[in-house]
């Protein structure tokens, strides 16, 4: 029979790895929800791979340092995902408005329709940081 110390780090180990276990699947479930075709047939993740696609030949080399500098607070570890989602936002934008290279109006713009509301806080913290007046953006942080 396990008795003492041996049954509390038995006991440890097991609440550790449920829930590491529980944690692992909630991410790989929300990626499999995004990867679900929509009525359209195409999933979340395929329209912004697609838009990324579609708008390559906009971006310009200042406009993606740009973006890589907004992105940079993300962690390292979902720093690639957030920035795939981004830039599909802002190539939806591009494509939308038919705009012929990718400004500073429309990276702004896309990013903060890309992230949740709770990350506005940071966001507009960064774009302080940056320099980049806010006030224009305003009805988007709504």
């Amino acid at each position: 029979m396990l008795e003492g110390w041996f049954l509390w780090f038995i006991l440890f180990w097991v609440v550790i790895l449920v829930s590491f276990m529980g944690i692992g699947g909630f991410f790989m479930f929300r990626k499999f929800l995004k990867r679900l075709p929509k009525e359209d047939g195409k999933s979340d993740l395929d329209w912004e791979e697609y838009y990324v696609q579609k708008t390559k030949k906009l971006w310009t080399p200042e406009k993606e340092s740009l973006l890589d500098e907004l992105v940079s607070p993300v962690p390292e570890l979902f720093r690639d995902i957030a920035r795939q989602k981004i830039a599909g936002k802002i190539g939806e934008l591009a494509l939308k408005e038919r705009v012929k290279k990718i400004d500073l109006d429309v990276v702004i713009r896309g990013y903060i329709l890309a992230t949740p509301k709770r990350d506005h806080k940071f966001l507009r913290k960064k774009l302080g940081q940056m320099n980049i007046d806010i006030s224009p953006y305003e009805e988007y942080f709504q």
